[in-house]
């Protein structure tokens, strides 16, 4: 749903949409919508500057990924509100130049208006969480024999041990090769 900035300045738009898995690139190859990302709220210029607009509003949308640890399927459902602010790439707003606080929480767009789904994209990857884990007590793949430790418990010896030490480890086993007893 793409909102004109003329259109607002007569009046606010509202929005009541269901988007439909797929219609969204999510830009990750990984991430997929299990299900439609239903999304309502109000798209208005802020009377204060010419051509700022306040997109405030609520989404809901199942999405799916791989776990980072066992790379089983995961799911994370996203229901967030939102209050965005974007201003005008045009007369000098979105070049590169030192910002205050108050401009960090800025967004930018080009043209005669703003794109609704790019609105959500940016919601909902923002609302994932950084580690996407299928629970939270997920052991992971074995890194000796690939096993899914979740559904098998393997033999495999996994020490920790931290690779910046190893030139030292082996050092350390070759000198014992070489010392009489």
């Amino acid at each position: 749903m793409f909102v004109h900035v003329r259109d607002l300045e007569v009046r606010a738009a509202r929005f009541d949409v269901e988007v439909a898995p797929g219609a969204i690139d999510y830009l990750d190859a990984e991430l997929r919508q299990a299900g439609p990302l239903k999304a309502a709220g109000k798209v208005e210029l802020v009377m204060a500057s010419f051509g700022e607009i306040r997109v405030t509003g609520h989404l809901t949308v199942p999405m799916e990924s791989a776990c980072d640890r066992c790379l089983e399927e995961a799911r994370f459902p996203i229901d967030s509100d939102f209050v965005l602010y974007y201003r005008p790439v045009s007369e000098g707003y979105g070049d590169e130049k030192e910002i205050d606080a108050g401009e960090a929480e800025m967004g930018f767009y080009e043209g005669e208006g703003l794109e609704l789904n790019d609105v959500f994209r940016e919601q909902v990857l923002l609302a994932l969480p950084m580690q996407r884990v299928c629970r939270d007590d997920c052991k992971g793949i074995c890194p000796e024999c690939g096993r899914n430790r979740n559904q098998n418990q393997c033999q495999c010896r996994t020490a920790a041990m931290d690779g910046r030490w190893a030139a030292l480890q082996q050092l350390k086993a070759g000198g014992r090769r070489g010392v009489r007893e």
